[in-house]
This record gives structure tokens, C-alpha cells and sequence, in this order.
């Protein structure tokens, strides 16, 4: 659910964390859902069948995609997507002006712009029957455009845990990628993205 206090805005909770007034719902579970994962989609794999036009760098028309909701779902109004994206605490999209994108996640062939990362390691969740491989290997993209590493070991722990019961930690010299040529972008405060990553950047956490 999401819901809405007339003076603070958006929220997960029924009442409202700044005044403790009783929220009004916005979105139900199946809208939250729905609404969510078409954005989620249009704005990282399938743009065109969505009826937008991409830029080479990921913006569509915040307009377009709100149009294309509407078109969608009968339900839908503007304040479904505000609070979509206000309430979005892993941050996955970004609005500028009239434009929205995905910060990470995309398939479809984009070249994002972030600034480059600060940090000398990042880090990346493996199972353990994906250990050997990747220490022998490396990283690439697979099914969407860029590797995406975490920026602590807790948030690589956290990510891998939904597809494993026991993650291993690697880490990854983003220090030494970058002094190489590699590019290493900064996508918000947890993501970090990057292409193929060889071995010899890659080892298990002390």
C-alpha cells in the first residue's frame, strides 16, 4: 500500500510518520504492483512496445509515460506516479525537468552518463556454486546492460540473499579498474555499474 497525508506527503504507513493523522490510500497492493512493475519495464526493457521514445542515455518523456499509464489503467491519475517514485527507497528511478529513466537495471542498449565512483572497492554477491566461476572468469552483463555492484558488503549480502542462502562477499577494485580504462559509474547511493570485470580485479572478502 501506499498512502498519503495532506501535509507530508507519501508514505508506506497507514498514519502519517511526521503527525502520527491517519493516511489516506493512494495505491492498494495490486495497484502498487502493477503500476510498478510496468514503469519498471517500459523504462528498462520493452520502451517502444510501451508506446516511448528512449534517448541513447535512457530519458523518456516524463509526460509520454504518464500518458501511457492513463491509456493503460483506467484508474490511474498523476499523484499514482508521484507517489510511485517518492516512496521508492531503493531509488531506481530519477526525474529531470519533463524527463524520467531507470538509474540501473536496463536491458534494452543505453549508455548511462553517472559521475564516476569515489571508492576503491565495490562489492558483489555470489553463491557458493558461482564462486569458481566467477574467480576464474570474471563478471559481465548478462541480461541487463552493465554489471551492478554494491558499494559495502552488507548491500551485496543483502541483494544476494534473495537468490541464495548463503552469499559470498567478493570484492572488486574499482580503485584499479578505473586507473586501467575501465568506466565505473556511480548510479545512486547502494548501486555502482560497470561492464566486463576480468579476474584479477575480483577476490573473496577478508
Amino acid at each position: 500500500m501506499i498512502y498519503s497525508c495532506e501535509v507530508h506527503g507519501f508514505s508506506k504507513e497507514d498514519n502519517c510518520p511526521a503527525c502520527n493523522e491517519k493516511n489516506k490510500i493512494v495505491l492498494d497492493d495490486e495497484q502498487e504492483k502493477t503500476l510498478g512493475q510496468f514503469v519498471s519495464g517500459a523504462l528498462r526493457h520493452f520502451p517502444e512496445n510501451a508506446g516511448l521514445s528512449m534517448y541513447s542515455d535512457g530519458w523518456v518523456s516524463y509526460n509520454a509515460l504518464m500518458y501511457v499509464c492513463s491509456k493503460r489503467y483506467r484508474w490511474f491519475k498523476k499523484e499514482h506516479m508521484n507517489a510511485l517514485l517518492q516512496v521508492d527507497k531503493n531509488r531506481r528511478y530519477e526525474k529531470n525537468g519533463g524527463k524520467i529513466r531507470a538509474r540501473y537495471g536496463h536491458s534494452v542498449d543505453i549508455v548511462l552518463n553517472y559521475p564516476d565512483y569515489t571508492l576503491p572497492k565495490a562489492y558483489y554477491g555470489v553463491s557458493e556454486e558461482e564462486l569458481d566461476v566467477v574467480l576464474e572468469n570474471g563478471l559481465k552483463p548478462i541480461k541487463q546492460k552493465y554489471v551492478h555492484l554494491s558499494m559495502t558488503v552488507e548491500k551485496a549480502y543483502e541483494v544476494c540473499v534473495i537468490h541464495t542462502e548463503k552469499p559470498i562477499v567478493l570484492t572488486i577494485d574499482a580503485a584499479k579498474l578505473m586507473e586501467n580504462g575501465y568506466k565505473v559509474m556511480q548510479a545512486n547511493e547502494e548501486i555502482v555499474l560497470t561492464g566486463k570485470i576480468p579476474p584479477n580485479y575480483i577476490k573473496k572478502t577478508d
